[in-house]
């Protein structure tokens, strides 16, 4: 069994009487990419506000590499990278000036300064905009610019908040190429994000829902516990049959994914029976259906809406 290196026992805050995390409790490996999941709220930014350092939980526990994120904050600092949603470099510094500050502040040591400043410019791909200013750079560049700062003293453990919000395409692609990088090197990713794409790359996830910590696994076994495929429907025009199906009784949801409709719904099976039976819609046509294996937005989306999935222990192999 692998040693975990983020440890949380019962980890609550609470503002006034409401509790933004509400005693989560779960390890985390190291050289693991964890991705945290979870709406607007749900508790995620304020979950790695604890973790690292900069606020007090109200109960309840966490530890990383062995020390207590609060009693031991200020040695455990060393330990941790840490990407916040804003960008928090310094825009007047240039980006080399950005990163030998924060190599210097982390106390890299001086026989290791340039070797490590000039191996990140690189890694990063910062290497044209050494002497360009850090607030004239793109969303995409500046994320670099803010990832290199961060693992610029070789942290055990990177938390990013929502590192690739707002960019484009290449520069997520190249961000999570860096990931896979930086945790094939040992250190453990601790990143939240809104792109069901993304949480499919990371080796485990954890769902997040009014600071309750509602499930944790594999994105594969996230998926099993489903229980089976989603149904997808494939009816024109597809905007229009989003709208009206989303009002038929016993859906739940509706999503359209490359022209087709995925329906979200407890009893997908009776839904399929009525309709093959009589089709209520006569202003659109229903050109099929079938069934298809289900993804990480799937999972999203029955976790918000609030299914009840297999339990873990239904997933283990018996024993023979």
């Amino acid at each position: 069994m692998r040693t975990p290196l983020i440890v949380l026992k019962d980890l609550a805050k609470r503002f006034g009487k409401r509790f933004a995390v509400n005693r989560i409790s779960m390890s985390i490996s190291k050289g693991d990419i964890f991705g945290f999941l979870g709406a607007n709220g749900a508790g995620k930014t304020t979950t790695i506000r604890m973790l690292c350092g900069l606020s007090k939980p109200t109960s309840g526990a966490a530890r990383i590499d062995g020390l207590d994120v609060w009693k031991d904050r200020f040695r455990i600092r060393s330990k941790f990278g840490y990407v916040s949603q804003r960008f928090s470099m310094y825009p007047d510094l240039t980006v080399c000036e950005n990163i030998r500050f924060f190599a210097g502040a982390y106390r890299v040591p001086k026989h290791q300064f340039e070797e490590r400043v000039s191996r990140m410019m690189q890694e990063m791909n910062l290497d044209s905009y050494t002497h360009i200013r850090a607030g004239r750079l793109s969303g995409g560049y500046k994320q670099l610019l803010s990832i290199a700062c961060a693992l610029i003293h070789e942290p055990k453990v990177l938390f990013l908040d929502e590192p690739t919000a707002g960019l484009d395409p290449v520069h997520r692609h190249r961000i999570w190429d860096l990931l896979y990088k930086v945790s094939q090197s040992g250190t453990t990713i601790f990143v939240t994000t809104h792109y069901m794409d993304e949480a499919e790359r990371c080796s485990e996830v954890g769902f997040i829902q009014k600071g309750r910590l509602i499930a944790k696994g594999t994105p594969q076994d996230l998926k099993k516990r489903l229980g089976g495929d989603v149904l997808e429907l494939h009816v024109e025009p597809a905007v229009a049959a989003v709208l009206e199906l989303r009002k038929f009784p016993g859906v739940d949801a509706v999503d359209l994914r490359s022209g087709r409709l995925r329906i979200h719904a407890k009893d997908p099976d009776s839904l399929l029976k009525q309709w093959h039976q009589q089709w209520p819609f006569s202003g659109l046509a229903w050109l099929g259906y079938s069934w298809v294996e289900p993804d990480m937005e799937d999972v999203f989306n029955a976790f918000t809406l609030g299914y009840q999935f297999r339990p873990q222990a239904e997933l283990e192999p018996a024993n023979q």
